[in-house]
This record gives structure tokens, sequence and C-alpha cells, in this order.
């Protein structure tokens, strides 16, 4: 499986996709014929939810737990139907992973599934992808970075961590975009980047290999939320500070679906589960 490319040049690529929709981008878009049960009926005949989860984004999904993975049997179960969970590789943009999941199915013959977790709720994604609805934020990610409180005790820039010590981050992230840029590549030689993920990161500072650790907020508190020695902040960098959120996507036609979905979400969310499940993977919820 082709490995997805960082999450900066998937936002420049939904960018200029939304900008080669012109003037019709902003257009109400037109409803796709429906023959036969509406997409809840079918579901409800059966009596399974399908949900796609990204394979292997911790603390969301990671070998059959995650904080996803219990998300998408609480929505089921708000709907009165059972979950199936139907994990995937990322693809090489959104763009492939709302064809192979929502819209249409992969061709090596599975999915799509009815929902998939994990969209980010952006409006240049919406605009390139008439075929999907992207709706019900769950959770707003951030870019943070943790520090060793006896390593580097002050933290206004990054400029206080020492020129001797080193960061980890995933250098096919945002994070590790983000950081090799930084004031001109400044701390790039600086950087730990051969790491599969941020948890991978925090990990690296917990066992005192490196001074600092960057990646989403959710990997690094995934790790290190409650532990003393360390504190998690916001990467002191003007992109991305306040950051972005993630949702469900179904296909556009499938308005019952998508309201039976944002009813169930805003459930979880005004009777305090779905901050019990983000506290429970020591992750804050962030509410979007």
């Amino acid at each position: 499986m082709t490995q997805a490319p960082p999450a900066a040049l998937r936002r420049r690529q939904l960018l200029a996709a939304a900008a080669a929709l012109g003037a019709t981008a902003g257009s109400p878009l037109t409803a796709l014929a429906q023959d036969g049960p509406s997409a809840l009926t079918r579901i409800r005949s059966r009596g399974i939810l399908t949900v796609g989860l990204y394979h292997e984004l911790p603390p969301f999904h990671v070998n059959g737990q995650g904080i996803e993975v219990e998300m998408a049997h609480a929505l089921a179960k708000a709907m009165d139907l059972k979950a199936s969970v139907l994990p995937f590789h990322a693809g090489e943009n959104m763009g492939d992973d709302l064809r192979n999941m929502v819209w249409r199915g992969h061709y090596m013959g599975w999915g799509p599934a009815d929902v998939l977790m994990h969209v980010p709720v952006d409006r240049p994604l919406m605009l390139a992808n008439p075929r999907v609805q992207i709706f019900a934020p769950y959770y707003r990610e951030r870019v943070m970075i943790a520090r060793s409180l006896v390593e580097v005790p002050k933290f206004d820039s990054l400029d206080d961590i020492g020129p001797q010590q080193r960061i980890a981050v995933h250098g096919l992230s945002l994070s590790g975009w983000l950081l090799i840029g930084a004031d001109g590549g400044k701390y790039r030689e600086r950087l730990v980047t051969k790491l599969k993920d941020g948890c991978d990161a925090a990990q690296a500072l917990q066992r005192g290999e490196v001074a600092a650790a960057a990646g989403h907020a959710s990997e690094l508190e995934s790790v290190l939320g409650g532990d003393a020695r360390f504190s998690i902040e916001p990467l002191p960098i003007p992109r991305g500070k306040d950051g972005w959120a993630v949702g469900c996507a179904v296909k556009k036609e499938s308005e019952d679906l998508a309201q039976a979905v944002q009813a169930a979400m805003n459930g979880l969310a005004s009777s305090g589960e779905l901050k019990r499940m983000f506290n429970a993977a020591k992750v804050t919820w962030r509410q979007p």
C-alpha cells in the first residue's frame, strides 16, 4: 500500500481542487437520484452500521481498539443498531479515501462503509468532493509540543530548546513539516524524524532520548497525559494554532442516515459520553 503524503500536502491538494471549481464552487449541490429504500432503511433492515476507520491511527484506532472504535459502537447503539468496523489504509489523498470508503468502494472489492470517521470538516474538502456529506464534527485536533520540565524548564519559543537538545517528530506529518520549515529551517538538524507517528515521538521523550516531542495533541496526550514530568503546549508556530475539526462522512444522497448519525453524535456529546471516551484514553476532549 502506498504511504499517504504529509497532511500539509493533502491540504494543498484540497485547496487546489477547490480553486479549480471556480465560480461553480458556491452553487447548490444537486442531490443524486435515489431509487428504492433510503440508506437508513436499508441499514435498519440488516441491523448493522458499517463504520470505516483508518488503520493505525493512535489513539483513535489501533488493532481493533481506540477512541473511534468505542465511538462507532456507541453511535450504532444510539441508533438501535450494531456496529461493524471496516478498517482501511489511507490513500494518496482524502479524495481517494472518500471515494473508496464512502461513495463508490475500493477497486479490490471492499467498501464502501455506511459512515467514515475522522474526516476533516474542511470547506475546500467539501467543495472538492460533492458526492459526500461531511458533518457531525466531534473533536478539534491541534499540533502541539511536549517537553521535559527538567530539560526545558522554560518555554516561550522554540529557541528555549537548546542547540544540543533533540526534538522527536514524525517527519511525514503536519508537525514534522512545520518544524522542518520553522524559522527558515533553523531547527532542522535537531530533529529526530524517523518515527512511526506522534505517539512514537512521545515515547522517545518518555524514555529520555529527546528533550521534546511534537505531534497531534491526541497522540502526545495519549502517551504523556497525567505525567507530571512533562508539559504539553501548542506548537509556537503561527500555522495550525487553531487546529481543525474532524467528523463523519456519508454519501451525498444519504440524508436520513446523516440526520440519524448527527442526532446520535449530539446525544453522545450532551450526555458527556464523548468526553468520557477521550478522557479514558488520556486525551482532552476539545469540542469543535
